[in-house]
Order: structure tokens, then sequence, then C-alpha cells
């Protein structure tokens, strides 16, 4: 008897808002689920082409040592002048730094990766 009789959609409110509530929730659940798929499928996809580069790379900068090893042999030998050689250093050099800015990129593209999966590592 101590029940209200009449609440003035009062309960009927109070479930309409939990639906919401919790439909909201859901909804914030999947976009949070499907920001980390995209974000693992962003690295993988990232390290593939990065690690493709990197062999790309590699390859330029083993023709660009060759090409200042021959160039130094015809400096020694007084074919060539010195600008030769340092344009060929200049080219090995610029090589050799694109290489580590890939390596750079394919680290951090690895760590962002195992952060997308939920990994991490605890400092001391």
């Amino acid at each position: 008897m101590t029940e209200t009789l009449f609440d003035g959609g009062l309960r009927g409110a109070q479930v309409d808002q939990a639906r919401v509530n919790y439909d909201a929730t859901v909804a914030n659940y999947r976009q949070t689920v499907l920001i980390g798929f995209q974000e693992v499928e962003d690295n993988l996809a990232a390290q593939q082409i990065l690690g493709s580069e990197a062999q790309t790379q590699d390859a330029a900068v083993k023709a660009a040592q060759q090409s200042l090893a021959v160039t130094m042999n015809q400096y020694q030998a007084g074919i060539v002048s010195y600008l030769n050689v340092i344009v060929a250093q200049t080219i090995a050099l610029s090589d050799q730094r694109t290489a580590v800015d890939v390596l750079g990129r394919r680290l951090s593209a690895s760590v962002l990766l195992v952060k997308a999966l939920g990994g991490g590592w605890k400092t001391p």
C-alpha cells in the first residue's frame, strides 16, 4: 500500500534514460574497438611498406658506396678531380641518412603497433 500509484511518468523516464545511457556506452565501446583495429591495421601496413622501403634504401646505400669506392680509385689514379669524390661522398651520405630515417620510422611503427595491440612496458 505504500507503493506510489501515480508517479507522473518518472519511472518510464528513468527506464528510457537507462536505455539511452546503455546505448551510448555500447556505441562508445564499439568506436573504441574500431579505432583499435584501425591502429593495428595502419601500423601493420606501415611495417610492410617501410620494410620494402628499407630494402630499396639498403640497395641504394650499397650502390652509393660502390660508386664512392670506384670514384676514390679513379681519383687516386688521377683520372677524376676531387670534386667527383666529394659528390660521391655526398650521395652516399644522403642515402645513409635516408636509410637511418626509414629505420627510425620502422621502429616508431613497431612501438605504435605494440601499443595498439595493448602491450606495453613498465619503467623501474
